[in-house]
Order: structure tokens, then C-alpha cells, then sequence
């Protein structure tokens, strides 16, 4: 799920006082017009329950879908092969 998806079935203002940001900032986010900071990527996806993960904010900092999640949610490829 996508940032967006998540927050659209949420409220921003709620989103955004759990946060401790103003509801402008994560429409900001929303909208494309403000990037995610680096601090905020891994706050964001546990106030989701890692619904929205590292890799969908930020590919640039998390480049592998699994990158920045829990150690229990990532997927243990080396054990598959």
C-alpha cells in the first residue's frame, strides 16, 4: 500500500498530530510537493503498522522492498534459495 492509499481512508489532521507535524506538512507529502524527510521515513511506517514501508517513501534511501523494515517482516531470501 501506497502512502497515499493509506492516508486517504485516514484523517491527515489525525495523521499529523500523532506525527507532531501540521496537517499542511502531510498534505504536503501527499500532493508530491514535499519529500519525506529521512528522520520521518521510519516514524511514518510504524504509526501505518509497516503498511506503508521505507522502500514506497523513500526508494532512494531504502532501494530493497525489505530495507528499513522490522526484522520479522523481512523476507529472508537466502533461506529460499
Amino acid at each position: 500500500m501506497n502512502f497515499n492509499d493509506y492516508i486517504s481512508n485516514k484523517s491527515q489532521p489525525e495523521f499529523a498530530k500523532k506525527l507532531g507535524v501540521s496537517q499542511t506538512i502531510v498534505n504536503s507529502w501527499v500532493r508530491g510537493i514535499k519529500r519525506i524527510s529521512s528522520e520521518r521515513v521510519l516514524e511514518i511506517c510504524e504509526h501505518t503498522g509497516w503498511m506503508v514501508t521505507p522502500h514506497e517513501l523513500r526508494p532512494d534511501l531504502y532501494p530493497n522492498p525489505d530495507d528499513g523494515l522490522p526484522s520479522d517482516m523481512r523476507c529472508d531470501c537466502q533461506k529460499a534459495a
